[in-house]
């Protein structure tokens, strides 16, 4: 993230009153608009992507301990990926084009 100078950006009144309560140390202003978590990034479809080739190989009998050497991921970490397809809707709803 890249700082900008608020003299630069600020009118000069704006400029003075924050001063009056912060004076020559960084602040963080967030946004106005917030953003869901994965909005502004295809992260959320990667690892939907990657869930459901856990699941699939699960359920074609891939072990819990292979897939969790083969993720990077805990085996706890693939038990509730593997429970979370299995209780929910099936995985070909969630934007899947092949059907398991």
């Amino acid at each position: 993230m890249s700082y900008l100078r608020a003299e630069d950006v600020l009118p000069t009144e704006v400029l003075d009153l924050i001063q009056k309560y912060v004076s020559g140390v960084s602040i963080y202003i967030p946004t106005r608009e917030k953003k869901n978590w994965g909005e502004g990034t295809d992260t959320k479809e990667i690892l939907e992507s990657r869930n459901r080739d856990i699941f699939r190989k699960y359920q074609s009998g891939v072990s819990i301990r292979d897939l969790s050497r083969e993720y990077f991921l805990t085996e706890k970490s693939i038990q509730r990926i593997i429970r979370s397809y299995k209780y929910s809707d099936p995985p070909e709803s969630r934007g899947s084009d092949e059907i398991l």
